[in-house]
């Protein structure tokens, strides 16, 4: 015989052989009023806790390979507003040697004023995270571009432009 205590009431389950139990069935003589379940008081409700599934881990620049090939092809959609020539600008700023270099600083190029006032400095890890969502990284930015949300597309784009130095 076994005990078992389910929504605040104990049950008593008697296990067969058949049933796949290993215990010997209960004999009740005929005159014994059979076992049934009885109310007991309610324990205390578990504290319910969410299935929530582990956030994916954060990717990063240097988890990944940059391809500068791919890169290339992907910077196509970059020169409607950029080249990667030195010297040259366009309604966006040559990025030419732009890695390490000031936001900002290309002189006579007419920036925003949160670009030229930002400080950053436009390392692989900056411009990783700045072309996921250029205008959540430095709101005030002329820069109309949505961004590439696949991170392998970022770091091949910028394995192209650490080719043009």
């Amino acid at each position: 015989m076994r005990i078992l205590t389910l929504s605040g009431f104990t049950l008593v389950a008697l296990l067969t052989t058949a049933c796949g139990g290993a215990d010997k069935p209960a004999e009740t003589p005929a005159a014994e009023t059979p076992v049934v379940a009885a109310p007991v008081a309610p324990a205390a409700e578990p504290a319910t806790v969410a299935a929530v599934a582990p956030a994916p881990a954060a990717v990063t620049y240097a988890s990944l390979t940059g391809d500068a090939a791919k890169g290339e092809k992907l910077f196509a959609q970059c020169k409607a507003c950029h080249v990667a020539e030195a010297g040259k600008n366009r309604v966006g700023p040559s990025l030419w040697a732009v890695i390490g270099r000031t936001a900002g600083s290309i002189a006579g190029f007419n920036y925003s004023k949160a670009n030229k006032e930002s400080g950053v400095t436009w390392s692989e890890d900056v411009l990783f995270t700045y072309l996921e969502a250029p205008a959540k990284f430095m709101p005030g930015t002329r820069m109309a571009f949505g961004g590439l949300k696949n991170p392998q597309d970022r770091a091949d784009v910028i394995a192209y432009l650490k080719t043009k130095a």
